[in-house]
């Protein structure tokens, strides 16, 4: 691997008078926005020492703007949005008349992998210190809320007691590494990629080589054929495959994500054996590192780099720069054979054992549900469970005999093993209620929205993704799922600014993955959404053809149809 420049002010290579793209590796080193200043000022990981030996002692005034803005994304912690800001401030207020005095905190979870004496510490500070919030992510993290400065030290204290962190959660990081909730358990499975995680963790996060990167980056590896990871918006991914000669292994992307400026990952073309998959990772961020954009924040993401530079070329540095050999060419995965990849449901573990995923509302727990989760999982035999890239959750190793009353148990918490296919697709980010960027509500909108499709369009049972974002930063997938709603404010019938969304139709993981369809001026208000959304489903329902899929049916269907 090429040698890791520890320290900007020592470049690699000659540098250059161009400004560029503020490519350490072409010698770029000066700072060339307040936030890649901020990071050459102090690390994010040295905050952690100032949060426990100043601000958890003096408080929220004693923090540091820069901290509190900045480095302190670098353990978990974001400022939340003070109550009774309606959405058109979210762009013109600034940061300091957004923050209220309490934070969210992310806890990460790696690979969704959870002992249940985990899960009950998770929920018992939920209830001790976050007014008992605890959103599960489409991350596989869970996040709190009204996380008071002084009691960060304690909570620390209390995860790592059971191994789990903050670390990294946030800021221009290595965040959490999505991997398969079934991996190592599945009949299925082509190949566990536990290790791998496991060794990234231990290699990576919390490595300063990595706490300054151009941005924040995101990674999946799974070994299901189910393609359970969302690897194609992710800046790294590792997805199982069959080698002809080889055997089981992975297959290399790069280059995905969402936001405003959406892109696919691409195949490298790069067969990666389990115990390789380390080091390939590393070589992948060394390069987002060294070469990623640092001069344009909207620009600083991986995939801008991979689409300026091409697969080919990417995969050449890597070769030839970072882990100094020729990879193995390789196929690409097959196509999954399902449309849901979330585990929902009861299903059989290759030791004869079960495991079973339910569907939370929108990701939306607390911390009683889910010391109740964890209490039920040890009553029926289990000790270990899972979160989700779909904000879901499984209980594993359960015994046949006592399925059925986990079933009931859990059912009776509202935590359904058979959700219609809106309980089971729908999805929302955190929203207005809490995110400083969010411009309306969603959470409760898409819980409500779920109930009034169950009840209007109680015979729809064709799979269907329904995703809500507060902003149009793409956190819950607006642009992959069948039906995206990016929060906007939009005009009533009346002419009055109100909450509402752009539509997007048609987007795709997976099966033929792709982004939805901007219908021209679609736009709904919330007060319409569910008028809306079941309009649509009506009209699929009545014009689909046998076996159609709802992507399919908006690609050919008539913008009327649409409307």
């Amino acid at each position: 691997m090429a040698a890791i420049p520890q320290n900007p002010a020592t470049p690699r290579r000659k540098v250059s008078r161009h400004r560029g793209e503020g490519q350490w590796a072409v010698g770029h080193f000066t700072p060339l926005n307040g936030n890649e200043q901020l990071k050459k000022d102090d690390d994010g990981l040295n905050v952690r020492t100032r949060i426990e030996t100043i601000y958890s002692k003096r408080g929220f005034d004693s923090i540091d703007p820069n901290d509190l803005r900045g480095r302190m994304r670098w353990w978990g912690l974001y400022t939340q949005r003070k109550p009774g800001i309606d959405g058109g401030k979210t762009a013109i207020l600034e940061p300091e008349e957004l923050d209220d005095r309490y934070f969210m905190m992310r806890v990460r979870i790696d690979g969704g992998r959870l002992t249940t004496q985990q899960l009950r510490v998770i929920g018992e500070i939920s209830q001790e210190f976050a007014r008992g919030t605890a959103d599960i992510t489409d991350r596989q993290n869970v996040q709190y809320h009204w996380i008071r400065i002084e009691d960060v030290p304690e909570i620390w204290t209390r995860l790592e007691a059971v191994g789990l962190s903050t670390t990294e959660a946030c800021g221009d990081t290595p965040r959490a590494i999505l991997g398969s909730p079934v991996a190592g358990i599945a009949e299925d499975e082509i190949i566990d990629g536990t290790p791998a995680i496991e060794e990234i963790q231990r290699r990576v996060i919390g490595n300063k080589a990595f706490s300054n990167l151009p941005r924040k980056f995101k990674t999946a590896i799974s070994g299901s054929p189910l393609l359970d990871v969302a690897h194609e918006i992710n800046d790294v991914a590792f997805v199982g495959v069959n080698h002809p000669e080889h055997g089981a292994g992975f297959d290399l992307w790069v280059g995905g994500g969402l936001s405003t400026n959406p892109k696919l990952g691409v195949r490298l073309g790069a067969w990666v054996p389990l115990d390789e998959v380390p080091e390939v990772y590393e070589g992948v961020i060394s390069i987002f590192r060294d070469y990623g954009y640092r001069r344009l924040r909207t620009r600083a993401r991986l995939k801008f780099l991979v689409a300026d530079w091409g697969a080919e070329k990417f995969r050449q540095v890597l070769e030839d720069e970072y882990v100094g050999r020729k990879l193995i060419d390789g196929p690409a995965p097959a196509q999954p054979v399902e449309r849901w990849r979330d585990h929902i449901g009861v299903h059989r573990q290759k030791d004869g054992r079960y495991y079973i995923g339910f569907a939370p509302r929108v990701g939306r727990v607390d911390g009683t549900t889910l010391t109740k989760i964890a209490e039920l999982a040890e009553a029926h035999g289990s000790g270990r469970v899972r979160t989700t890239a779909e904000q879901k959750m499984i209980v594993l190793d359960v015994d046949e005999s006592r399925v059925g009353s986990l079933v009931e148990a859990l059912e009776a918490l509202d935590l359904t093993v058979k959700p219609s296919p809106f309980r089971r697709g729908t999805m929302a980010c955190t929203g207005i209620e809490y995110c400083k960027l969010a411009i309306v509500e969603t959470k409760a909108r898409g819980s409500a929205l779920i109930d009034e499709l169950e009840r209007r369009i109680p015979d729809f049972d064709e799979p269907i993704t329904i995703n809500i974002n507060g902003c149009p930063n793409a956190c819950a997938r607006i642009q992959v799922a069948d039906i995206g709603l990016k929060g906007q404010l939009v005009l009533d019938g009346k002419g009055e600014q109100v909450e509402g969304f752009q539509v997007h139709l048609g987007g795709a993981l997976g099966l033929e993955a792709g982004f939805g369809r901007k219908v021209r001026g679609l736009k709904v208000t919330s007060e319409e959404l569910p008028d809306y959304v079941e309009r649509v489903l009506k009209r699929f329902q009545a014009q689909r053809e046998e076996g159609e899929r709802f992507a399919a049916w908006v690609a050919r269907a008539s913008e009327e149809s649409l409307s």
